[in-house]
């Protein structure tokens, strides 16, 4: 028990130099920033230039896994072409991501990975 005391408890009159705990806090905060907040903020701006970037014809996917063909475009929804007779209207923040430009990047990636023969 007296082994517990010791470990957990603080040297009695010593302490630490302020500057490396604030530099420490100050890394923390620079960390923090760098690895959670930038990239989110950076995500944000790239999917919101996304949806205003949507135009009539782009072949999209959305949250809900629904694929069609966008063949109107208003301020905040979108009209989708799901089928030959079926369209559906939904909001720009329902979609998840374009088919034309996605199917594009990964066919040319696999593409390259494939081998020559």
């Amino acid at each position: 028990m007296e082994l517990l005391y010791t470990i957990l408890m603080a040297p009695q009159g010593q302490e630490g130099n302020p500057a490396v705990s604030f530099m420490f806090i100050g890394g923390f905060i620079l960390v923090f920033y760098f690895f959670m907040i930038r990239p989110q903020q950076k995500k944000a701006k790239t999917q919101k230039s996304f949806r205003s970037d949507l135009k009539k014809g782009d072949k999209i996917v959305t949250i809900g896994g629904i694929h069609g063909k966008i063949v109107d475009v208003k301020d905040n929804t979108l009209t989708v072409q799901i089928d030959a007779n079926s369209k559906l209207k939904i909001e720009k923040s329902a979609v998840s991501m374009e088919m034309t430009k996605g199917v594009a990047a990964t066919s040319t990636s696999t593409a390259e990975a494939l081998p020559a023969s």
